[in-house]
């Protein structure tokens, strides 16, 4: 019986990379297999992020040395989660872009009224370099803070967004740097595909999700908590 004790977890970023790689290395075929089942899924309208999570899945199985076909990415008990959190980020652009709606008229007004001097085009300046700004801030915030979601919900079955979201919160605390310095790497690495005409990515792009899986798992491992282990504990102790 496992529950979550949500805490900050340790980021071990070099075995994240290393780990990743080895376990493409068990099934290399089937995890390209995977990957292109991944791709054909991410066609159907709202289900890119659900195909990913089911490649989690997949790796998890893999990992834990299960049989596992490549065909379980074609799999939508988590549908409803991942279409939620879908529509919550294109709820989260569509928000960043108001006050851009905004300006454009208000801009054009100021334009009119004060005959396009010089005040009125340092105002536009300004708003537009401190709109980009926040609009920049605002995506990595969420994006980092929210690492650990896809992760808790296809691997650990929270999804609830909401919890997911503030579980993620804390577990990210004080590793936002390391986790971004991660995906800058991972990123950079698997875009290396794109060298070989593209079909490079059929290699690059697993590895990129494996490195991600572990990153995952490793963190719902540490923040997981057996009471049936804490019970053994309790016994040997009196």
């Amino acid at each position: 019986m496992m529950r979550s004790v949500v805490k900050p977890v340790e980021f071990k970023f070099n075995d994240y990379l290393s780990k990743g790689l080895e376990l493409i290395k068990k099934d290399f075929g089937n995890f390209i297999l995977a990957y292109f089942f991944c791709m054909i899924m991410a066609i159907i309208p709202l289900c890119g992020l659900l195909a990913m999570g089911n490649f989690y899945k997949y790796c998890k199985k893999l990992d834990r040395g299960e049989m596992v076909g490549a065909g379980e990415i074609f799999n939508f008990d988590d549908f409803m989660p991942y279409f939620i959190l879908q529509l919550i980020i294109i709820g989260g652009f569509f928000a960043l872009y108001i006050p851009f709606f905004i300006f454009i008229p208000m801009a054009g007004l100021l334009g009119g009224i004060g005959g396009g001097n010089e005040a009125s085009s340092v105002f536009m300046v300004l708003f537009m370099f401190l709109y980009l700004a926040a609009f920049i801030f605002a995506i990595f915030y969420f994006a980092l803070k929210g690492f650990y979601i896809p992760g808790l919900i296809s691997l650990n079955k929270t999804t609830d967004i909401k919890t997911a979201w503030n579980m993620s919160k804390v577990m990210t605390k004080n590793n936002l740097l390391l986790i971004f310095l991660f995906a800058i790497v991972v990123c950079f690495l698997a875009q290396l595909g794109v060298l070989a005409c593209g079909i490079g990515l059929l290699v690059t792009m697993p590895y990129y999700y494996t490195t991600h899986y572990f990153a995952f798992e490793d963190a719902i491992q540490q923040i997981g908590y057996d009471e049936i282990k804490e019970i053994g504990l309790k016994e040997k102790d009196e």
